[in-house]
């Protein structure tokens, strides 16, 4: 086979070695190999907001319209999109944790954060805003300064709750109405909430012995400590040239890390599990002339090229032209040229994804001088059994002589002392450990986001869940009335995560208009309605299940532990292209007046005609 198509390697041999990655990493424990971080516990520091002073207020009891539940990426998009269609700031009531508008963004400060695909496709609403970013892969303070930009141009500072966490959301049955119970004290009363708090912002923890035993000083990357470290997220830690420092972690925001760690400490130790798959970068500045001359509607068209291209689809032009679409032009040629042999297109796909990732190994040969690092980074993995990441700094920062990749050869850190981490049996000594260790993925959906849900008669958002999520198209749940969930579980998931969020926002937008408009009080998604899609989400991963269980462990597959809850729990199986093409068609044959129970006011609302401008 391999002969065939002339690409060099022995697939079955590969194959073999995948496999026997993956098996090193397999844990019992799953999951639970991590340690949840608490507000109460040991580890509550790490959950504290270093960016802003704290925002002292009275309690809030409020009576809004419209209550949203976070303040990055999703959250703007849904408000922006109610002031648009001619709502009051007054009518939607904002709450956030941090202490300004960014989500992700307003906690990822470590050095080098930087956006992953391109920032023209990335950024939100920059048509809308008039703006134009530095680069094709942007920063993060102009990642954070976009937010607010968005912010004031919708006038959403007039009416938001910073640094204000929802404990509670309780289903109000007499009043019908939800009431919102937060950390300040509020008790807010809404018509309509929509929960926008992101799949990734609970940080968690290595659950080894002797966490808690270390003297020396430690921090979570979302909670980078400058004060420690000196210098800003654009680098220049000059505070650390005194330092032994250890980063945990080497996905991908260590992958952005390293490279100013590595640059100013006195030695850096990077403990490693598993490798990430590091591609070129190749970062440039904005064209203004190019950014400018762009026609209207220039930025969906260029998200929908993109979306299109990276899930294997044909488009005359790649208007991205990056890392991530050229993966797929090549699978796309690979299967082209296979199917005139008569190979299997399944075939064909692995044969390509073979190819690209001898390419990422031979890439590492090509940087790392030293022979043994340069093999213990090489990633044997399917490409997108985790994310693939691009940096054109990390795997050069393994030449330094004050780095020292530490490679546990896939069983992790096994015991953090008093002075120090164990791993392979060694002790290395240390004054600093920053814990790259990412988030809560495998946790709850109430506990990702400290808030308790509950519904009709009191139901639990949790019981509710407890055999697999229930909703239809990922958004509206049974017994849940007037609430919508942004997030990718049983809905699209795109390597451009914005892409999504943006087809969701839009239509949950057109339909809070359309029920303000026609005087309803309640909304509510039948069961009929749920249990559709929900066996249409299991038809369709079957595929993508399978993929995962022989991935090597990761937050995608949930440390390998791929059961009939967590297949109905994975993001749309047909792909985003699929899923917005669903949601287009469900909102243009009105079907909301079929999959939805209404009740309605018996008074007007006032206001609540307005024209919709979606």
């Amino acid at each position: 086979m391999s002969k065939q198509l002339e690409f060099g390697f022995d697939p079955v041999a590969l194959k073999a070695k995948y496999l026997a990655e993956r098996d090193k990493r397999l844990r019992a424990d799953g999951n639970a190999q991590y340690l949840g971080i608490d507000k109460d516990g040991m580890f509550g520091r790490f959950l504290e907001d270093p960016y802003t002073p704290p925002i002292v207020r009275d309690p809030r009891a409020d009576d809004v319209r419209i209550a949203v539940l976070g303040g990055g990426f999703a959250g703007l998009q849904t408000a922006a999109k109610i002031r648009e269609a001619g709502f009051s700031s007054q009518d939607v009531l904002m709450i956030e944790k941090g202490g300004d508008f960014g989500g992700t963004w307003y906690w990822n400060r470590y050095p080098g954060a930087a956006c992953d695909t391109e920032s023209y496709i990335y950024l939100p609403l920059l048509e809308e805003t008039q703006f134009m970013p530095e680069f094709k892969y942007t920063k993060a303070p102009e990642i954070l300064a976009h937010c607010s930009r968005i912010g004031r141009k919708y006038d959403l500072y007039s009416n938001v709750l910073f640094q204000t966490e929802v404990n509670e959301l309780r289903w109000d049955d007499a009043r019908e109405r939800w009431t919102i119970i937060t950390n300040k004290g509020d008790r807010i009363s809404a018509q309509w909430v929509v929960m926008a708090s992101g799949p990734l912002h609970r940080p968690k923890l290595l659950g080894v012995p002797g966490i808690d035993s270390f003297k020396g000083h430690s921090f979570h990357t979302s909670r980078w400590d400058y004060e420690y470290t000196g210098g800003t997220s654009l680098g220049n830690l000059e505070r650390l040239s005194d330092k032994v420092v250890a980063i945990i972690g080497t996905g991908a925001t260590s992958v952005q890390c390293v490279p100013h760690v590595g640059e100013n400490a006195k030695h850096l130790y990077v403990f490693q599990r598993t490798p990430s798959s590091i591609d070129v970068r190749n970062n440039r500045p904005t064209d203004p002339e190019w950014f400018w001359s762009q026609k209207p509607g220039w930025q969906k068209r260029r998200m929908d090229n993109f979306n299109i291209l990276v899930q294997g689809g044909y488009q005359e032009e790649d208007l991205v032209g990056d890392g991530w679409t050229s993966i797929f032009r090549m699978m796309f040629d690979v299967v082209k040229a296979g199917r005139k042999q008569g190979l299997k297109t399944s075939t064909l796909l692995q044969m390509a994804d073979f190819k690209k990732m001898e390419e990422i190994r031979a890439r590492v040969d090509s940087i790392v001088k030293d022979p043994e690092t340069a093999e213990a980074l090489k990633p044997y993995y399917n490409q997108f059994c985790k994310r693939p990441c691009y940096h054109d700094e990390y795997l050069q920062t393994f030449n330094r002589e004050n780095v020292t990749l530490v490679d546990t050869k896939g069983k992790g850190v096994t015991e953090i002392t008093e002075h120090g981490i164990v791993a392979n049996g060694k002790e290395y000594k240390v004054d600093c450990i920053i814990f790259a260790t990412g988030f809560e993925t495998g946790a709850t959906f109430t506990r990702r986001n400290y808030c308790n849900i509950f519904g009709r008669g009191g139901l639990s958002l949790d019981e509710y869940w407890k055999d697999g999520m229930r909703s239809l198209h990922g958004i509206w749940m049974r017994n849940f009335p007037n609430f919508a969930i942004i997030q990718n579980s049983q809905a699209g998931a795109s390597v451009n995560f914005p892409h999504i969020i943006q087809e969701q926002v839009v239509l949950i937008a057109d339909v809070l208009l359309k029920n303000l408009r026609a005087n309803v009080k309640t909304m509510e998604v039948s069961e009929a309605a749920v249990d559709k899609w929900v066996q249409e989400c299991l038809r369709v991963a079957v595929l993508r299940s399978s993929f995962l269980e022989e991935c090597t462990p990761g937050y995608y597959n949930l440390e390998g532990k791929i059961d009939k809850r967590v297949t109905q729990n994975l993001a749309y199986g047909a792909g985003p292209i699929a899923y917005a093409e669903l949601l287009h068609k469900w909102q243009e044959q009105n079907a909301m007046a079929t999959d939805m129970e209404f009740s309605y006011l018996q008074q007007k609302l006032e206001g609540a005609g307005v024209s919709a401008r979606l």
